[in-house]
């Protein structure tokens, strides 16, 4: 089963999850409470897709737990560009607010598994004009991601495949980073062929370019996650 809707959370349950997320602190109660009236709750298995491109592009997603990755894939050759991995607390499917087309066009799966909270695109409407304060949270991720995205185009047009990784770790570190006495902990799984797809190159090629990092004392593995052990020598990932 790819998808498990979760019919056994009361309003007040499901009301307690949206306060979590990360627009969810700053509501109203009134307003969470007649969100999660309408939200449903599905659960996902590691790997399982959430929605293809192409598919009706009709409610919003928010990750009660879990992460999310976000992709496109080529038709003819199978291949995968990661966009992003989204992490616990985030909101996805923003595009059902905007399409012309009122499809998706990119792929989401469950990076890990994963519970995510669903809200028609009507509601969230309803709710970001109630609400400034949600209104401005959606505005400034779109925002956000936009940027993030215009600055991996610019980093595949002006810097070889070591600068990129550099920035990644770094970007990654700020992100999902846990602070140790070793250095930062990339809480994350991140599989050689995934990185090699966020930076438009290719495993093997990354593969070579992390051990060597390795061997320079520069990061470490710890559990299918890598240790940045001198975060300060990245690359640096904002500009």
């Amino acid at each position: 089963m790819q998808k498990k809707r979760n019919d056994n959370l009361s309003q007040s349950e499901r009301a307690y999850l949206i306060s979590r997320l990360e627009f969810g602190g700053e509501l109203d109660p009134s307003l969470v409470q007649r969100l999660a009236a309408s939200a449903s709750v599905r659960d996902f298995r590691r790997r399982r897709t959430i929605y293809r491109a192409g598919d009706e592009a009709n409610c919003l997603y928010a990750i009660a737990e879990g992460r999310v990755k976000l992709s496109r894939l080529d038709d003819e050759t199978g291949r995968e560009a990661v966009i992003d991995i989204l992490p616990t607390g985030a909101l996805f499917g923003e595009s059902a607010l905007y399409s012309e087309t009122a499809t998706r066009g990119n792929w989401a799966m469950a990076h890990e598994s994963c519970r995510l909270l669903t809200f028609s695109v009507g509601d969230f409407r309803d709710a970001m004009i109630e609400d400034r304060r949600l209104y401005d949270y959606t505005f400034q991720m779109i925002g956000q991601r936009r940027e993030q995205a215009e600055r991996r185009m610019a980093n595949f047009a002006l810097d070889a495949i070591p600068a990129r990784l550099e920035k990644l770790l770094a970007e990654f570190s700020d992100r999902y980073g846990v602070d140790g006495n070793d250095g930062v902990l990339i809480d994350i799984p991140l599989p050689h062929r995934e990185i090699a797809s966020l930076l438009g190159s290719t495993r093997e090629s990354v593969t070579v370019r992390l051990n060597a990092m390795r061997r320079a004392g520069t990061i470490d593995f710890v559990k299918r996650r890598i240790l940045v052990k001198h975060r300060d020598s990245l690359a640096l990932s904002q500009g």
